[in-house]
């Protein structure tokens, strides 16, 4: 009888919509969003359009709704035990299906788009609350209670990234509300629990934003793929929009309406600083444009969700990962100025993410994403190197950065929050980095710096620190690359993703960090007292990426103005190897040690 209760005050909540039909089948359509990529088909549940709630014996059917690319169907965690788990797919454009007999919760993602997320409660209707089960247990083989901290961390973040009514507003003066769903759920010891309850005491709500602000100038602009914004004239959302680092002003968002670029996720530019090569992530182009004006140049197709671009410093060829391949040919090189493709290169790999390219353009390292492994290329005898692993097969490598001199590497493996330390030369693995020794999962105690789910992760161009964005804990770490020790996290927004290098006015680096979630740039400097030690870093600017009078546009945004930060371009490059091929007119513009950062660092 209190079952029955409970099901029928659920069901007449606002915004809580139960499988028509009954609940033996729930259809997720994943669409190139933003937020419900995963879109519940039936409708939102407990005002979550990602979220499903069925009975065991449940189908659960993964089909694709306007779609532009691939995508795996992939469980991120499951109830420990449950029949049919783990289950995944290959990047693929069809439909699949499962089902979950064994009660609590799942969630599955698309491992190329790893924020893509849909959850399912399986609930044994003779019990009290919606199951979530005794214990979850992650892909990579981690198992916690669903009482503990990281469980209801990841349910947090869960509502957080698939809602955009979750996100941080800073245009808005309203404290940060996050919608949770006030439903009893079942966890730990049959334990029942208001989830609302649970999550606001855990971790607050109605929260000030921190407020907004201006650093001293840095060098040229920030450009940032806001990869969520929807606008008046095309279907796809994203724009890349330009801030100019000398007054922090937005002065222009490209949305390139008539070709109806797709979630624009990472840039770079040519050696002379001309043009934009942005990746459409979410399908299967790699588009040009002109950098001052905005204007279109050309749009190339590559390869099934392309994610990141780099050009090789002694040729200026471009580089692309093809994240979505399903073939170990996939990175596309194409000569200069993206002229065309020219080959595409064995990497040994399916699948690579955010590669980089040594400063000498000897050396490509890339994170194999479905692999659990790196590979380096050498361009000097055309051929795989090495193939190191990186941690599990489930660790989901999906980011690398270089030292300035090539000498080691970094590799963030997401799913296993770890960093991978590899020397370039031999492909020995050096150390490994826990992003959460700090941290119990259990109780959620924090004791140091802490990071979960990392993705972008540069070295600074002078080597003196790793700068890493995560997700999980929306964090930002710092790591000592003298030592490869955790110095320091900094507090980040909402969805902390990107993070890349630009030159600071006057001398020193600007580490430019974006966030999914939220509508600003962060500005972190990571050497604040310029005595070569990084633990000092600290967050100095906060800029608002929405658009004003003076934002020069393509188009009319709708929604979601400023969100989605994900890959960024600091112009002018500065980075070792880079610096060096600069036109004059941009190294008028930097200190004599950022013209030469490596020897600086030495």
């Amino acid at each position: 009888m209190k079952k029955l209760l409970i099901m029928i005050i659920l069901m007449i909540l606002p915004g809580l919509v139960w499988a028509k039909g009954g609940d033996r089948r729930i259809t997720f359509e994943l669409n190139d969003g933003p937020g419900n990529w995963y879109r519940n088909a039936n409708g939102p549940v407990a005002g979550l359009g990602s979220l499903g709630v069925g009975t065991p014996g449940v189908e659960v059917v993964f089909t694709r709704d306007d779609s532009n690319t691939v995508h795996t169907y992939t469980s991120l965690l499951y109830p420990t035990g449950a029949r049919n788990m783990p289950f995944d797919t290959d990047p693929q454009k069809g439909s699949e299906s499962v089902t979950l007999r064994t009660p609590g919760l799942y969630v599955f993602f698309c491992q190329v788009h790893p924020y893509m997320l849909g959850a399912v409660i399986v609930d044994d209707p003779n019990t009290e609350g919606l199951d979530l089960g005794e214990t979850i247990t992650l892909i990579n083989g981690i198992t916690v209670p669903t009482s503990s901290d990281l469980a209801t961390r990841l349910l947090r973040g869960f509502m957080v990234l698939t809602e955009p009514g979750n996100w941080q507003n800073f245009s808005s003066s309203d404290p940060w509300h996050i919608n949770y769903p006030s439903v009893p759920v079942r966890i730990t010891g049959g334990a029942v629990i208001d989830l609302a309850t649970v999550l606001n005491a855990r971790y607050g709500n109605d929260t000030a934003l921190p407020p907004l602000l201006t650093p001293s100038p840095g060098v040229g602009e920030v450009w940032v793929n806001t990869q969520f914004e929807k606008t008046a004239n095309k279907r796809k959302p994203g724009a890349a929009a330009v801030v100019d680092a000398t007054n922090w002003q937005v002065k222009r968002k490209v949305f390139l309406p008539d070709i109806e670029m797709n979630n624009p996720h990472n840039m770079w530019t040519d050696r002379d600083q001309n043009l934009i090569y942005v990746t459409e992530w979410f399908d299967s182009k790699l588009t040009i444009f002109d950098r001052v004006s905005g204007q279109f140049i050309d749009r190339i197709q590559v390869g099934e969700a392309p994610a990141h671009v780099m050009t090789r410093v002694d040729t200026d060829q471009l580089h692309v990962s093809i994240n979505g391949s399903d073939r170990n040919e996939s990175v596309v090189e194409l000569s200069p100025l993206a002229g065309g493709i020219e080959r595409r290169i064995d990497v040994g790999r399916p699948g690579p993410h955010a590669h980089w390219m040594g400063h000498d353009g000897d050396t490509m390292v890339t994170p194999n994403v479905f692999t659990g492994d790196s590979t380096i290329y050498d361009f000097v005898r055309d051929g795989i190197q090495d193939i190191v692993p990186t941690g599990s097969v489930e660790a989901h490598p999906i980011a690398t950065g270089m030292m300035p001199d090539s000498s080691k590497y970094y590799v963030a493996n997401f799913l296993d929050s770890t960093f991978t330390v590899i020397e370039t030369a031999t492909g020995t693995v050096l150390k490994t980095i826990n992003l959460l020794q700090n941290y119990d999962p259990v109780s959620g105690d924090i004791t140091g710096p802490v990071g979960g789910l990392p993705i972008q992760t540069p070295v600074s161009p002078d080597g003196i620190a790793m700068v890493t964005a995560n997700i999980l804990t929306d964090t930002i770490t710092i790591v000592d690359t003298k030592t490869d020790t955790l110095v320091a996290s900094l507090a980040c927004d909402a969805g902390c993703h990107g993070v890349q290098f630009g030159a600071k006015a006057g001398g020193g680096y600007y580490a430019y960090v974006s966030s999914q979630s939220a509508n600003v740039l962060q500005v972190v400097d990571i050497d604040p007292d310029g005595d070569g030690n990084p633990a000092d870093a600290k967050v100095v600017g906060r800029i608002l990426l929405t658009s004003t009078a003076n934002t020069a546009s393509d188009d009319t945004i709708t929604a979601f103005d400023g969100m989605g930060g994900q890959g960024l371009l600091p112009i002018p490059v500065v980075y070792n190897g880079w610096v060096q091929n600069l036109p004059q007119s941009w190294k008028n513009q930097l200190t004599a040690q950022q013209l030469d950062p490596l020897n600086s660092s030495e």
